[in-house]
């Protein structure tokens, strides 16, 4: 089971790994991998216009990751007037989000979702029944339980 400060250690592992980190000690340098990629994208805008892109969220979690992680990096993330909340657009050169912001992402939110499905399983159980599991499949023509 994932607890908060385990989380938080992934997180950071994972945005070293992303910002270039070779060794131990610069994996627990968040401040110094968070220059790394920063330099990058200034390097990459310098080379590169900023191109518009949309996202979509699939759900509140992965999109307040998404949002915190552009802030993280001087993005500036927006919607337009009556577009769903899951949508999120963001300024930035393609390479930028290709190589690094959208593959940061990924492992973040993934590393995020297992950790949300921990602690709700947990609630579950210890709160309201100790089986949370899926409700069982009924095949065709078969009594329901």
């Amino acid at each position: 089971m994932l607890n908060d400060s385990h989380l938080r250690e992934k997180l950071r592992k994972i945005e070293a790994l992303f910002a270039g980190a070779g060794t131990a000690g610069e994996r627990s340098a968040a401040e110094a991998a968070l220059g790394r990629i920063r330099a990058k994208l200034d390097d990459m805008g310098a080379k590169e216009t900023a191109t518009e892109i949309q996202f979509s969220m699939g759900d509140a979690w992965s999109r307040l990751l998404f949002l915190a992680l552009c802030r993280r990096y001087g993005l500036e993330p927006y919607r337009r007037y009556r577009q769903r909340y899951t949508t999120v657009l963001v300024r930035a050169p393609r390479r930028f989000i290709d190589e690094v912001l959208w593959p940061e992402f990924k492992e973040l939110d993934a590393e995020l979702q297992k950790y949300l499905r921990e602690v709700t399983l947990r609630v579950i159980r210890e709160g309201v029944h100790a089986d949370a599991s899926e409700a069982p499949e009924v095949g065709p023509g078969l009594p329901a339980p």
